[in-house]
């Protein structure tokens, strides 16, 4: 079951940090590292998770029965697990309209055979800093009331549902929630026309030079 054994902090600096250490140690699939607070939350490529304590589920969990599509499948649980239609942006940033309203973070060492899966959801924050006013949200900006605690229960029944089904599976639900299809995007390098994902979770773009797969980094909607 995801969720169980739980650690719970007050304030840590990363919960991802938390459970690796865990992980390391050989605490089992499953185990679930939360907090009220962090002080080094991050996100992809070093960015800061910023939350006010409280307001935020800010979670970890230790994976021991992983499979290439974890990431998918990890997204999808989360769209699932809210209450408002959320959609995914590639790779792994939720949103709600076009503002983020969660975030994704896989780390690991798949030769000791163990990842750790990193979800943040804001929650009840009503009041968010000056430069990310237009890109994010929370689920009490978007008019719902749900406690962390309740999105975090929510979360994990959506989680042991979603991160053992078959990947064909994954793939399709995933491209459901796909936010970015059939958008004009660019990233450093290049832009096109999002064209959906391909088998392997990678990014298929239509360029003016013919279609290329992404399979790491960002990209962003051209506006």
């Amino acid at each position: 079951m995801i969720g169980r054994p739980r650690v719970h902090h007050r304030s840590t600096d990363s919960t991802n940090e938390r459970a690796r250490e865990l992980a390391s140690g050989g605490a089992p699939h499953g185990t679930l590292v939360t907090a009220d607070e962090q002080t080094a939350g991050r996100g992809r490529q070093g960015r800061a998770w910023i939350a006010a304590p409280g307001s935020a589920v800010l979670m970890s969990v230790v994976l021991r029965r992983i499979n290439g599509a974890l990431p998918l499948a990890a997204a999808v649980a989360v769209c699932e697990a809210l209450p408002l239609r959320a959609l995914v942006k590639w790779p792994n940033d939720i949103w709600i309209g076009r503002r983020k309203v969660a975030g994704i973070l896989v780390e690991g060492r798949p030769l000791e055979g163990w990842a750790v899966l990193g979800i943040g959801v804001n929650v009840s924050a009503l009041d968010l800093p000056a430069e990310l006013e237009d890109v994010a949200t929370s689920l009490r900006r978007e008019g719902l009331n749900s406690s962390t605690e309740e999105v975090l229960m929510s979360l994990l029944v959506s989680l042991d549902r979603w991160l053992e089904r078959p990947t064909p599976e994954v793939l399709a639900a995933w491209r459901t929630r796909d936010a970015l299809r059939g958008e004009a995007v660019h990233w450093p390098g290049g832009s096109g026309q999002a064209a959906g994902v391909d088998d392997s979770g990678a990014l298929l773009v239509d360029t003016s030079s013919g279609r290329v797969a992404l399979d790491a980094g960002e990209v962003h909607i051209s506006r």
